[in-house]
């Protein structure tokens, strides 16, 4: 049975670790993606973020964050699920359980940007109600979509 957990200190290196996987087997680590993955805590969780983490028995399986952008707003960022364990809805138990987090923290609109190679990702959020919006231009060199839910 799969579970959400709340961030804890010492998963830090399962966050790293499932991020840079995926990021790395599509596209290249960013400044910022390092940032995020090294210090979690001072770069998303101090700044009013929060990261869930997906576990299977003893096993981290899958990972997702929140960053605040705004009053009312966050991003759904670094969402990743090990291979072994995609297709399984851990996406799907990630996804609903952020937006409820997002909920319970005030958000009003959570945002996100992909990339369109990324076409079972574009799914799921699709699938969780998140519509294409414009873009900003250069906020992250592999983003070519951003999409936006309001809750």
């Amino acid at each position: 049975m799969v579970q959400i957990i709340d961030y804890l200190p010492e998963l830090q290196p399962h966050f790293e670790r499932i991020n840079k996987e995926w990021v790395e087997k599509y596209f290249s680590l960013e400044p910022f993606d390092v940032e995020q993955l090294r210090n979690p805590e001072e770069v998303i969780l101090n700044k009013g973020g929060a990261i869930l983490f997906a576990k299977e028995g003893e096993e981290i399986i899958g990972t997702v964050g929140l960053s605040k952008s705004a009053e009312g707003t966050f991003e759904m960022i670094k969402m990743a699920v090990i291979p072994r364990a995609q297709g399984k809805k851990v996406g799907q138990l990630l996804a609903s359980s952020i937006l409820e987090k997002a909920r319970s923290m005030g958000a009003k609109k959570v945002v996100l940007y992909s990339n369109t190679k990324l076409e079972t990702a574009l799914n799921l959020y699709r699938k969780f109600g998140f519509k294409e919006t414009p873009p900003e231009c250069g906020k992250y060199g592999r983003c070519d979509i951003k999409m936006e839910i309001e809750l």
